[in-house]
């Protein structure tokens, strides 16, 4: 579907590429053995390289070329087994040495393409251009003093990897499907944690807009998107912008621009004329970056399956269809939640998992999926276990109790953390299968329900809803529904 620029009076065509910055998940930065961990007190993570103090020299951490290598195996990308580190120079308060540590002409992986689910079947192919390594700089802190800006260097030398998409992308919608994508695939290898409200995942995002068959435009670079909806607000904004200067006859000036989403614009952050020549030269005190297959497959051998191979199981040997199979693979802790999921229910149940997976899924992305979001929490927070939510099928496939009344249990197991058969006893709600006991009370429905049941025998044979809803009444939805109509049909046929 072609994206329509709001308000445009032209046919304007909008054309997006993204540059992720994913910081690889190891326990040491880049090229020094000081700690990564997050929230730590200002300047308490860094070591004399990170500092740049004299005579120090940069050592690289082999488990950020691994994860590295994990991650452009995981996109399909290509693997470079010589790769180089580059000193990019430019002068800014929180970057000690005057320069970064990068990796330009020479990067670790090369192209590759990431497949997106747009929805309804419908898929999009994005390249990539490449994957790089490169060290972070340090933060500055203006908001500490009001005359004064403060710097903390913990973050000075912490591994990234920066996911240079090719401009394959056309709408809000693609570039946010994209960094989910990017975001997920991330997350199930364990080389970034994708925490973009933390930092340790953003976006710079060019866009650019053209007349329908016209070259492409000018570019402009949004820095530092740190959420999947600002990447689809900021590009809605700056293309909104784009189209206005062009429609009035002027023309898109290069430049780096910053988003605001309180306000909803975008502003000017420095020009193509005051752009870095970042004078890139291979870095003196590295050694380029060697490895042999082996490393290679050994990378690649560590790897889990991935969303798009597990999604494809999930519809193929589950039978689960595309929208539920997409649901539980988008994030690997509900993925794993779900196998987990399955295989309780299967040994609870003694059947086959194709035959129990449509039921697991339903209840996990209905009930416990809606529970979970109006109570805040996460699938990792959830009060109700797996191994639970299967206690509580089995309950339902045995015909201990209804579908209805699974609900009311399932209600207390989220509040309380108690299993569904221990709720069942104390609450009493096991279903009724005695044929007697339905069978009296299905006689004094009919008995007080004459009018209903001359129309039913009259031909409006729907009304037999009406019947198994007051026998259900009559039992506080415990009666057996199989049982109920099994009984009833008869005796209002006559």
């Amino acid at each position: 579907m072609t994206y329509v620029i709001q308000g445009a009076k032209d046919d304007f065509e909008v054309v997006i590429g993204l540059e992720i910055h994913a910081q690889i998940t190891s326990n040491a930065k880049l090229f020094s053995g000081a700690s990564t961990e997050f929230g730590a007190e200002p300047n308490t993570q860094v070591s004399l390289v990170d500092a740049a103090m004299p005579g120090m020299l940069p050592t690289i951490n082999a488990e950020c070329i691994r994860q590295g290598v994990r991650t452009g195996l995981a996109m399909g990308a290509q693997i470079n087994k010589f790769s180089v580190f580059d000193r990019k120079n430019y002068f800014y308060a929180d970057l000690p040495q005057g320069y970064q540590i990068s990796q330009f002409t020479h990067p670790i992986v090369g192209e590759g393409v990431v497949k997106l689910d747009m929805g309804d079947g419908k898929t999009k192919d994005v390249g990539i251009e490449r994957i790089h390594l490169e060290q972070d700089a340090g933060k500055s802190m203006h908001d500490q003093h009001p005359q004064m800006t403060y710097v903390d260097l913990n973050r000075s030398g912490v591994a990234l990897m920066e996911i240079v998409s090719k401009p394959d992308m056309t709408s809000p919608e693609e570039a946010g499907a994209y960094v989910t994508k990017i975001r997920s695939i991330l997350r199930y290898i364990g080389s970034c944690d994708g925490n973009m409200e933390q930092g340790s995942m953003r976006a710079d995002v060019n866009v650019s807009v053209r007349r329908a068959g016209e070259p492409l435009g000018t570019r402009c670079e949004l820095k530092n998107i740190n959420s999947v909806r600002f990447v689809r607000q900021s590009i809605e904004i700056e293309a909104r912008r784009q189209v206005d200067i062009l429609e009035e006859g002027g023309s898109i000036d290069q430049e780096t621009r910053l988003f605001d989403p309180v306000k909803g614009e975008t502003r000017s952050m420095r020009s193509k004329e005051e752009a870095h020549d970042y004078r890139y030269f291979p870095d003196p005190d590295l050694l380029p970056v060697e490895f042999d297959d082996a490393f290679v497959e050994a990378a690649r051998a560590s790897l889990p399956e991935l969303p798009d191979v597990k999604k494809a199981r999930l519809v193929e040997a589950l039978g689960l269809n595309d929208y539920t199979a997409s649901v539980l693979v988008a994030e690997k802790e509900q993925a794993d939640f779900f196998e987990a999921l399955l295989d309780a229910v299967v040994t609870a149940t003694k059947k086959e998992a194709a035959d129990v997976a449509s039921k697991a899924a339903n209840w996990l992305t209905g009930d416990l999926f809606g529970a979970l979001n109006k109570a805040g929490k996460t699938i990792g927070e959830s009060p109700v276990s797996a191994v639970q939510g299967a206690g509580l099928l089995s309950l339902i496939e045995d015909g201990t109790i209804s579908g209805r009344i699974a609900k009311d249990v399932f209600e207390i197991m989220f509040e309380t953390g108690k299993d569904a058969d221990v709720i069942v006893e104390e609450k009493g709600l096991k279903q009724v299968s005695d044929t007697g006991e339905i069978e009296a009370i299905i006689d004094e429905i009919i008995a007080v329900n004459q009018g209903q049941v001359e129309q039913y025998r009259a031909g409006k044979t729907k009304l037999i809803g009406f019947f198994v809803g007051q026998v259900m009444k009559a039992t506080g939805g415990k009666a057996n529904p199989g049982v109920v109509n099994q009984l009833l049909k008869p005796k209002l046929d006559g």
